[in-house]
């Protein structure tokens, strides 16, 4: 029997696009992300300074790397900063979120972070990077019919990832090849030396594990939680445990608004980092205020959310989901800064990944100057530099704020 919570996913009142995928895909394909929106006639897609974009207007999928900009609009940081922000919408998939800010219904957004990738040098449309929502909080989890225990056991598995362009899938398949194991894309038969990936919104996983559609999932919080207390299933490997304190999804804005409202852009950051100052030092407080007890933005109760940004406990160890304790960080961190080291890495993991598609525009792709092209480290410098206890957070080095080496380990 499916747990109630994980029906009432199915009941939320979830945003849903004006516009068809086979559409907007058709358009992709003729002009790029920029050629959809303006296609397809949504105002202000080709303008950044119309008055209307004077108000922040949020999308977000319903996930804990959204923190950031629910707390920045829910926690009055935004009003703060002098600026009107409509409340977020929330978005059921990546595609919609994605598309929804190429058509200027939105601002600001939260992206997986190699999706501004895609969309600046694949689809030639004109995103930035402003900080990072969040570090770590992400899992592997799979269901209790596969009596999996390590990644060597995912052989013959169907594993779902959020989205092709996600930390997600490098993890995942940086994990892969440690053990020896191939992933593939297949409806068919999976042997026994290979892991079948695909795509599922992250609010379709953990009913699909329960239905055994799936075998496991890897994906942001609170869904890796849910999965545990609703549908049994177990935390294979924290994504943060893996790559210690990497990035997932970044806070991204249209280049537009960074070059012509220089001023706005530098309040909303302003704010977006006031906001993971707050989220750092007050997690359990924030998990009920984005809650479904709180302003009900996440639809999952406060303890789901709770142990979502909490639970880190030596269970974890004992069952082999952390492997370095000794690398202190937390189940979920919040620091924005955009390290360039961790974009470098991006670059070099995505053209050793698996998705399906053309990503034929990697082959040319310089670590270097994506770096320095698709982030601005403008405002989010001087915001961190007027608010320093930004470096209290666990998965900053105090002494080198602006510095850090990456280090993976399976």
């Amino acid at each position: 029997m499916v747990d109630k919570d994980i029906k009432d996913l199915w009941k939320y009142e979830w945003s849903r696009s004006d516009w068809t995928r086979r559409e907007t895909l058709d358009l992709l394909a003729k002009g790029g992300l920029a050629a959809a929106a303006m296609s397809m006639g949504f105002p202000g897609a080709a303008r950044a300074s119309d008055k209307q974009d004077d108000v922040v207007r949020i999308g977000y999928l319903p996930i804990t790397d959204a923190t950031a900009l629910l707390v920045a609009h829910y926690g009055g940081f935004f009003k703060e900063e002098g600026l009107a922000s409509e409340k977020p919408v929330l978005i059921r998939s990546w595609s919609s979120l994605v598309e929804g800010f190429a058509a200027r219904k939105f601002n600001l957004v939260h992206l997986l972070k190699p999706i501004p990738v895609w969309m600046r040098y694949n689809n030639r449309f004109p995103v930035k990077i402003l900080a990072w929502a969040h570090t770590n909080g992400s899992g592997l989890v799979v269901g209790e019919h596969t009596g999996v225990k390590d990644f060597a056991g995912l052989g013959g598995t169907r594993i779902a990832v959020p989205y092709w362009y996600s930390m997600h899938n490098i993890v995942l398949q940086y994990g892969l090849r440690e053990v020896g194991l191939k992933p593939v894309i297949t409806n068919g038969p999976v042997g026994k030396d290979e892991v079948a990936l695909q795509i599922l919104p992250p609010p379709e996983m953990p009913l699909a594990l329960a239905a055994k559609k799936i075998d496991g999932y890897i994906v942001a919080e609170p869904f890796n939680a849910l999965g545990e207390l609703k549908v049994k299933a177990r935390m294979l490997r924290f994504t943060g445990d893996i790559w210690k304190n990497h990035p997932c999804c970044v806070v991204a804005a249209h280049q537009a608004d960074t070059v012509e409202r220089p001023e706005w852009t530098q309040k909303v950051v302003n704010a977006i980092v006031k906001a993971q100052i707050f989220a750092s030092q007050n997690k359990s407080e924030v998990a009920k205020l984005i809650s479904k007890d709180g302003s009900g933005a996440l639809p999952m109760p406060a303890a789901v959310v709770r142990k979502a940004m909490t639970d880190y406990g030596d269970q974890y160890v004992q069952q082999g989901a952390i492997k370095h304790r000794d690398w202190g960080n937390g189940r979920i961190d919040f620091q924005p800064w955009p390290y360039p080291s961790a974009t470098k890495l991006i670059i070099g993991a995505m053209t050793k990944t698996l998705v399906s598609g053309d990503a034929t525009f990697l082959d040319n792709l310089d670590p270097e100057f994506v770096a320095n092209d698709l982030v601005d480290y403008r405002f989010v410098r001087k915001a961190l530099q007027e608010n320093p206890s930004w470096t209290l957070d666990p998965s900053v080095d105090a002494s080198a704020p602006f510095e850090r080496k990456e280090l993976l380990s399976l």
